[in-house]
């Protein structure tokens, strides 16, 4: 049996996919851990078994509540505890971040043994400028909130990053291409799995295919950056037609001037026109 590591949290990523890209550095640690703090133990329990790792699990998730993060501390405080989700790096698109506060600020040892991630498996693979990006996570699952999340983000510019569900993939990229303009985008599937693909084409061409007909796996949606040519005349009364049907003119105007790159008092004194 390998010796125990000193006691810390780890922060271990795990495979988004194939069990074969955990990293040696990964599995090692695994198996010299006291402790493992899992998101599902019947998830983590297939891949201790890949790493050969006996160490006993206690489960840690988004529905944890005070009383098991301050048994994790006590733990950490005199054991080696390893955290890990079900898939990819912890910490993103999950909970962990508050385990790891409350840890930096009780002043334990915290280490990150690096490794998977989708959203950075995805760009690599889109095919889309990766010198600037935002990772939004997941979209609402209301129509509404949704639309208003992807107002808020569509003056970045920068390629957008997102995880979503295949029986919400249609709506959310419908709202997309409605929020967003008729950008290019990728939707990723699968990454390392059996099936991987990489389906690429504009927001409306995306929306169109995956309308009425669901996938199946973990998608990623990446979002290329705004494109930089000026906005027309018949561009701007376009959207701002769209927007007044749901919305005041103010709020028409700065949502449509954030999306197509045009001045706030230009997109707001034809808001007025129009809705007169």
């Amino acid at each position: 049996m390998e010796p125990s590591l000193p006691p810390g949290l780890y922060i271990v990523a795990t495979p988004i996919g194939n069990l074969s890209d955990l990293s040696p550095r990964a599995a090692e640690t695994l198996r010299r851990a006291d402790l493992i703090l899992a998101e599902d133990k019947r998830v983590t329990a297939k891949l201790l078994a890949h790493a050969k790792a006996k160490a006993p699990m206690v489960t840690y998730h988004d529905h944890s509540i005070e009383k098991d993060r301050r048994r994790a501390l006590d733990a950490i405080a005199t054991k080696a505890v390893a955290l890990v989700s079900d898939a990819g790096t912890p910490l993103i698109s999950d909970p962990g971040y508050k385990l790891v506060r409350a840890a930096r600020s009780e002043g334990l040892p915290i280490f990150t043994i690096p490794g998977p991630c989708a959203a950075i498996a995805a760009l690599t693979v889109a095919g889309l400028p990766t010198d600037r990006f935002l990772f939004a996570g997941f979209l609402s699952a209301k129509s509404k909130a949704r639309r208003d999340g992807i107002a808020e983000l569509a003056g970045l510019k920068a390629s957008l990053v997102f995880y979503e569900s295949g029986p919400r993939l249609g709506e959310a990229l419908a709202d997309l291409a409605g929020g967003l303009g008729n950008r290019d985008a990728a939707v990723v599937r699968e990454i390392s799995k059996l099936h991987e693909e990489c389906v690429t084409g504009s927001l409306a061409v995306l929306a169109d295919r995956y309308a009425g007909s669901p996938p199946k796996g973990e998608i990623v949606i990446v979002i290329g950056p705004p494109l930089e040519q000026e906005a027309t005349e018949d561009d701007l009364d376009e959207a701002l037609g769209l927007a007044l049907a749901e919305m005041s003119p103010s709020r028409a105007a700065a949502e449509v001037a954030a999306r197509l790159g045009v001045p706030k008092k230009r997109a707001y004194a034809r808001a007025l026109e129009l809705s007169r």
